[in-house]
C-alpha cells in the first residue's frame, strides 16, 4: 500500500495558528478520504513557519467497490414517484427488481459504485481542504479567488509505492499546480529540490536547514538555552507558552545569549521578564543566587559568519530602548507611590467599572466597607482590612500597569512597599485578585483573603442587582469564576459564617436567595472532582445553615464517606423503607405520625431493641451535631443498621391492632426524625 505526502508551502504562518492548522489539515483530508472509502494505517501532521505537512502511511491503492440496495415505491405506484426514485438511484426501469413483501410487491434497486484510484480521491480531498480551510484570518492575493493565511506558493502531493516510486497527485488550484518539489530554509537553503517519500523529504529538509517537527525545534531551543545559561552560572526562566511560540517563529533555531545593560538590572525581575517576553520574544536568564534577571536568550532563524554577534547587537539595542521606557515608568510610579498613592486612587473616579455599577473609585469604596464587615470573621483588624482595600487597585492608574496590564497587582505590591505601607497591605495588592482559575493558588494571609472575598462578593452582588447574571454558556463578566473563587477562599481558609448575611452587606438590591442558589450550583461542580455526588450535596443543602459553605461541605464529605460503607448503604435502604411506609400511612390516614412512640406497646424483641437503639443513637447524635462532629453522628447512625434490619425482618408494621400499628408508625417516625437531623436522606439516590 502506498504512502501519501502533502506539503502546503507559503509565506510565514503566524506561530499561534500553526499547531491547529496542521491538525485541521489532517482532519479535513483524512475525513474526506475515509468518506470516499479510502482508508489508511497512520497519519502525522507537522508545521513550520512556512509549511504545513501531512504524511499518511498505508493508504489503499483504490477505494473498494460498494454495492448498495435501496427500497423503492410499490409496484403500481404513481409514475412520478417511480421516476423520482429512478432519478435518485441513477438507474432505468429495466434495472429495477420486483420483490414480494408483507405490504405487497415493491421495487428494489441495486446500485454499484465502482472503486476509484487513490490519486483521484486524494486530489478531491486536498482541493476541498485548501479551499475551505478554517483559518482564523485569511487573505486573497493576485487575481485568484483562493484565500489562505498568507500567499500559498506551492503544493507538494505524492503517493509513494512499496518499490519507492513516487507518483505526483495532479492538482491545480488557481494556477498553483501540484508537484514533487519543495524548498528549504529561506536564506540557507539551496533552492528547490525533488523528494520521493516522507523519509527523503524530512532528510533533505534538514540538509537545507529546516527542522520539520515543532516539538523537535522546541526541545533544541530549550536544551541549547539551558546549556548556555548553565555555562555562565545562570538559569533560564521557564516559560512553556513562550517556548512554543518561538518554536513557531523559526525553521532552523539558533540560540543566542545576550547581556542586559547594567542600568536596567535594578528593575523588578517581573518587569524585565514581561517587557522582554511581550515585545521581543526573549527568554529571561536569572542569577539563581540573587533572583535578578541579568541576561536574555533570543532565538535567531539562521546561522551567521560572526556567530550571531550582529544579531545580538541589534537585539540589545532594541531591548535597551524598550527597557529605558520601562525604567521611566518605574521611576515615575515610585515617585507617586512614595507620595501616598492618593493621586492614583483619585484618578480611578474617572474610570468606569460598569455603566450601571459606577466607577472604579466607587467600587473600591464598597469593597473597603465590605472588607470591614468581613474582617472580624477572619480575625483581621477592620482598619487594616479597609486600608488594604483602599489601595489594592491603585496601581491600575500607574504607568507601568497601563503599559503591561498583566502586571496589575504585582506592581501594586512593589508600590505599596515603597509607600511604607504594612507588609500585609502590600501582599494584598498582589493576592486579592486570586484565585483566578481552578489551578490558581488561594490567598491564605488573612488580610489578603478578606479583601479577595470582598472584591468578588461586590462583583457578584452588583451584577445580580442589575440582573446581569450568566445565562447558558454565556458569562461575559466571569461571574462563575468569581463564585468559584469565593468558594475556594471560604473552604481553603476555613471561613465560617452565613453567606446570605454577607450578600446583604454587598451591593444593594441583589437577590440573596437566588445568588445563594447560584453558589450551590457552582459548589456541586467544584466538589464533583472530589467524587462527591450531587444527590449527597443536595441531602445536605436541605439542612439548616446551608449558606455556611464550610459547614455544608464538612457535612457532605462525612455523609459521602458514610454512604460508601456497607452500613451506610444498608441504613439508607432501611431509612427509605421506613419513610415510604410512614408516608403511605400518613396519606391514607390523613394524620402525621410524629410523636408518641412508647416502648410499653412493643410486642417483639426486635421492636424493643429498635427502641433502645434509637434512644442510644439520639443521645449520641444530638451532641455530635451541636459540636459539628459529623463523623461521630454518622457513626451513631451506623449503629442503627442492624436493629432496623432486624425490625423489618421480624415485625409487621401494619398490625391489626390499631394501637400497636400507631405505635410502630410513630417508631418509624423516630427513625426519620433522628436520621433526618443529620441529612435529608430522601434526596439521596439508591
Amino acid at each position: 500500500m502506498p504512502d501519501l505526502l502533502i506539503e502546503l508551502f507559503s509565506e510565514e504562518i503566524p506561530a499561534r495558528m500553526q499547531g491547529k492548522a496542521a491538525e485541521d489539515l489532517k482532519k479535513l483530508v483524512t475525513n474526506a478520504m475515509v468518506d470516499a472509502g479510502l482508508t489508511y494505517a497512520g497519519a502525522a501532521a507537522f508545521s513550520t513557519p512556512r509549511r504545513l505537512t501531512l504524511a499518511l502511511e498505508g493508504v489503499l491503492a483504490e477505494s473498494p467497490t460498494v454495492r448498495e440496495e435501496r427500497k423503492g415505491p410499490k409496484v403500481g405506484a404513481p409514475e412520478k414517484a417511480i421516476e423520482g426514485f429512478l432519478r435518485g438511484a441513477g438507474l432505468t426501469m429495466d434495472q429495477l427488481e420486483e420483490r414480494d413483501t408483507p405490504k405487497g410487491a415493491v421495487y428494489f434497486a441495486t446500485i454499484e459504485k465502482p472503486g476509484r484510484p487513490a490519486a483521484a480521491i486524494i486530489a478531491e480531498a486536498l482541493e476541498g481542504a485548501i479551499r475551505n480551510f478554517p483559518w482564523p484570518k485569511s487573505m486573497r492575493w493576485g487575481a485568484g479567488s483562493l484565500r489562505w493565511v498568507r500567499p500559498l506558493h506551492s503544493i507538494l502531493c505524492i503517493l509513494t509505492n512499496e518499490a519507492g516510486e513516487a507518483e505526483v497527485v495532479d492538482l491545480d488550484i488557481d494556477g498553483i499546480t501540484s508537484g514533487n518539489t519543495t524548498e528549504g530554509h529561506r536564506f540557507m537553503g539551496e533552492g528547490r529540490f525533488a523528494v520521493t517519500s516522507f523519509e527523503d523529504y524530512s532528510l533533505k529538509l534538514k540538509r537545507n536547514h529546516v527542522v520539520l517537527d515543532p516539538a523537535e525545534r522546541a526541545d533544541a531551543i530549550w536544551q541549547d538555552a539551558t546549556n548556555q545559561a548553565f555555562a555562565s552560572g545562570l538559569e533560564v526562566v521557564e516559560d512553556k507558552g513562550l517556548l512554543k511560540e518561538v518554536a513557531g517563529l523559526v525553521e532552523w533555531p539558533v540560540v543566542l545569549m545576550g547581556a542586559i545593560d547594567e542600568e536596567f538590572l535594578e528593575l523588578p525581575p517581573e518587569v524585565l521578564q514581561t517587557s522582554m517576553k511581550e515585545h521581543q520574544k526573549f527568554f529571561s536568564v536569572k542569577n539563581p543566587k540573587t533572583g535578578r534577571i541579568e541576561k536574555f536568550i533570543t532565538v535567531a532563524n539562521r546561522e551567521t559568519k560572526d556567530q550571531g554577534a550582529t544579531i545580538l547587537a541589534g537585539n540589545q539595542k532594541v531591548l535597551s530602548a524598550r527597557l529605558a521606557d520601562a525604567k521611566f515608568f518605574w521611576t515615575n510610579d515610585l515617585r507617586v507611590a512614595k507620595s501616598g498613592m492618593e493621586a492614583w486612587t483619585d484618578q480611578l473616579s474617572n474610570v468606569t467599572f460598569h455603566n450601571k455599577l459606577g466607577t472604579q473609585a466607587a467600587r473600591i469604596d464598597r469593597i473597603a466597607a465590605l472588607s470591614r464587615e468581613i474582617a472580624p470573621v477572619l480575625g483581621v483588624d477592620a482598619d487594616l482590612a479597609e486600608q488594604a482595600a483602599k489601595v489594592a487597585k491603585a496601581d491600575l492608574s500607574s504607568e507601568m500597569v497601563y503599559e503591561f496590564p498583566e502586571l496589575q497587582g504585582l506592581m501594586g505590591r512593589y508600590y505599596a512597599a515603597a509607600a511604607g505601607l504594612p507588609a500585609e497591605v502590600a501582599a494584598t495588592c498582589e493576592e486579592h485578585y486570586s484565585p483566578l482559575g481552578p489551578s490558581d493558588d488561594v490567598p491564605t494571609a488573612p488580610v489578603s483573603a478578606t479583601v479577595a472575598l470582598a472584591d468578588k462578593i461586590d462583583t457578584l452582588t452588583g451584577f445580580w442587582a442589575i440582573d446581569e447574571k450568566p445565562t447558558g454558556s454565556k458569562d461575559p463578566f466571569a461571574l462563575r469564576r468569581a463564585a468559584l473563587g469565593v468558594i475556594r477562599l471560604v473552604l481553603e481558609n476555613g471561613v465560617r459564617g452565613g453567606l446570605v448575611d454577607v450578600f446583604a452587606k454587598g451591593y444593594e438590591g441583589a437577590d440573596s436567595a437566588d445568588l445563594l442558589s447560584f453558589f450551590h450550583d457552582r459548589l456541586k461542580v467544584y466538589l464533583k472532582d472530589e467524587g462527591l455526588r450531587h444527590d449527597v450535596i443536595d441531602a445536605c443543602l436541605s439542612m439548616p445553615g446551608n449558606d455556611d459553605l464550610t459547614l455544608l461541605v464538612k457535612r457532605a464529605r462525612a455523609l459521602g464517606a458514610f454512604l460508601k460503607t456497607d452500613d451506610g448503604e444498608n441504613l439508607l435502604q432501611g431509612y427509605k423503607r421506613a419513610n415510604n411506609i410512614l408516608t403511605q400511612a400518613e396519606e391514607k390516614d390523613g394524620v402525621e405520625y410524629s410523636f408518641g412512640a412508647d416502648v410499653k406497646f412493643a410486642e417483639s424483641d426486635e421492636e424493643k431493641a429498635l427502641f433502645a437503639a434509637l434512644d442510644q443513637a439520639e443521645a449520641a447524635i444530638t451532641p455530635a451535631m451541636q459540636s459539628e462532629d459529623f463523623e461521630a453522628a454518622m457513626g451513631a447512625m451506623a449503629a442503627l443498621r442492624a436493629p432496623i434490619d432486624a425490625f423489618f425482618e421480624g415485625v409487621q408494621v401494619n398490625s391489626d391492632n390499631d394501637v400497636v400499628r400507631r405505635n410502630r408508625l410513630n417508631l418509624l417516625s423516630r427513625i426519620r426524625q433522628i436520621c433526618g437531623g443529620v441529612a435529608d436522606l430522601t434526596r439521596v439516590e439508591g
